[in-house]
């Protein structure tokens, strides 16, 4: 059922070429601040899609199942972008600061996986409030490293956005050992 919240879920997926696009090219800062722009829009989506879909009461298993992969395409994109992409010879995120990004993108493959297997048990994985917060602070740091990408000069920003970046990836162990946890009850 393609409602509202249905194409806004699709509507992240369909703009991750793009976003990918405008990062592609690191000395191009306006192609930084097109990423911005979108990436924001992106973000924007992601809240209105569950909000309209509950206020609505068009929760769906089509949104159900598109919402969790938009995010993950639209976080592993970003990541391997801001890593790869280098800006006066040095990736917007580099050295020991590659640690948190992969940290991240790892506990998004494993708590899909985990939700794959325990959905096979008929058993729901629910989304923790300190899993929103996470979210949050992840979509901050992209956002302050994909704008800091626009603005070289601005490396407060930057710094921001590592700092984010670390404080993402604290909450992202946290909460990715409390899904654990709740699987390894379901496992033999």
């Amino acid at each position: 059922m393609l409602s509202l919240p249905n194409l806004l879920s699709l509507s992240r997926i369909v703009a991750v070429p793009a976003l990918v696009a405008f990062l592609w090219w690191p000395r191009w800062e306006a192609g930084f601040g097109i990423a911005f722009a979108l990436y924001c829009l992106m973000a924007i989506t992601d809240y209105f899609d569950g909000y309209l879909a509950r206020a609505q009461g068009t929760v769906s298993r089509l949104g159900v199942f598109l919402d969790p992969i938009a995010d993950k395409i639209m976080v592993a994109a970003v990541i391997l972008m801001l890593v790869g992409t280098r800006h006066d010879d040095i990736a917007v995120i580099n050295g020991l600061h590659i640690i948190p990004a992969l940290v991240i993108l790892l506990r998004e493959i494993a708590v899909s996986g985990l939700r794959e297997f325990l959905a096979g048990l008929q058993v729901s994985l629910p989304v923790s409030k300190l899993a929103k917060w996470k979210t949050t602070l992840q979509l901050v740091a992209f956002g302050a490293l994909i704008l800091a990408g626009a603005l070289p000069a601005w490396e407060w920003i930057r710094i921001i956005g590592l700092v984010c970046l670390w404080g993402a990836a604290a909450l992202t162990v946290v909460t990715g050992w409390d899904y654990l946890r709740v699987g390894l009850k379901h496992m033999d």
